[in-house]
């Protein structure tokens, strides 16, 4: 028989979640930085074998919104508990196990099976009390959710990765594949583009800048060797536009120039890329301007 599932990744800010989602389908499909609240979307990563077919979902970290972007991110979240067969809550070994718990109430309520990772076991550092210290947090988290099977990774390390894919394919359901078998994601060429250029955003400024930040790909033009983007960065204030384009456009050419490398890896093609920056105002609380940015998790 072949088994074949959904299997949603969530969890709080910054505890690994694209990490993993990134060891587990072998590509990257998520942005993965030190940064809090870098995945906005939900992602889907497809891993295939001969018997089996298992559809990650990268969700945004949970978290009490304050304008309708942060809404709609924990829409995405809140959606992967609905259509799971398998859920895996991330966290780490220096959360607070109570934190966002109306989140976790929903969690403890689900009937499907969870999988409580502990990420992050890298970081426990005096090696005298690691078992003592993963004891402790594996007893909390115990009592927060009695039901789910817990274990301890770490995601950067590829650390319990294996153990973790051979549990999921024990709890899969026997099922047809729900995508072809050479489907990595369901994003479509734009996405990867618009977050690849977020991520240097990301990873090059400061402070709120990368968060007031949206890319949309104007024209996508490919051709046997070579694909010539045209891509918007939005800002919502002119003072970002400036931050953003720099001194005679030096911070626009450096986030373009390591963009373009990030893409050619990527595509496996030469990339000639044109980047120019817009201001939108108050993008982040407009529903038009979320659902035209693709920010609607029906």
């Amino acid at each position: 028989m072949h088994k074949a599932g959904f299997v949603n990744i969530v969890g709080n800010p910054n505890v690994g979640k694209s990490t993993l989602m990134n060891q587990l389908v072998g590509e990257r499909i998520s942005i993965a930085t030190f940064k809090a609240q870098t995945t906005r979307h939900r992602i889907m990563g497809i891993v295939n074998t001969d018997d089996m077919q298992i559809v990650f979902s990268d969700t945004p970290g949970v978290l009490k919104p304050n304008y309708k972007l942060q809404e709609s991110m924990l829409a995405f979240s809140e959606s992967a508990l609905a259509d799971a067969d398998v859920l895996l809550y991330v966290t780490d070994v220096i959360e607070n196990p109570e934190k966002n718990l109306d989140f976790l109430d929903k969690v403890r309520e689900m009937t499907i099976p969870v999988i409580l990772l502990i990420n992050k076991i890298d970081e426990l550092k005096d090696s005298a009390n690691v078992q003592q210290s993963l004891t402790e947090i594996v007893e909390r988290w115990h009592q927060l959710l009695p039901k789910a099977e817990i274990l301890p990774i770490s995601a950067k390390n590829k650390f319990g990765t294996d153990i973790l894919l051979k549990r999921i394919h024990e709890l899969l359901p026997d099922s047809p594949p729900y995508f072809d078998k050479d489907q990595l994601t369901d994003k479509p060429a734009r996405f990867f583009v618009s977050e690849i250029i977020r991520e240097k955003i990301l990873l090059y400024y400061d402070k709120e800048v990368p968060y007031s930040v949206e890319v949309s790909v104007e024209s996508f033009r490919e051709t046997e060797k070579n694909i010539h983007i045209r891509a918007i960065i939005y800002v919502e204030r002119d003072s970002q536009k400036g931050i953003i384009i720099g001194h005679q456009g030096v911070a626009l050419k450096k986030v373009g120039a390591e963009a373009r490398k990030s893409l050619e890896r990527f595509f496996g093609k030469s990339i000639y890329l044109e980047t120019y920056v817009k201001v939108d105002k108050n993008w982040r609380s407009s529903q038009k301007e979320l659902d035209h940015f693709g920010y609607n998790p029906e």
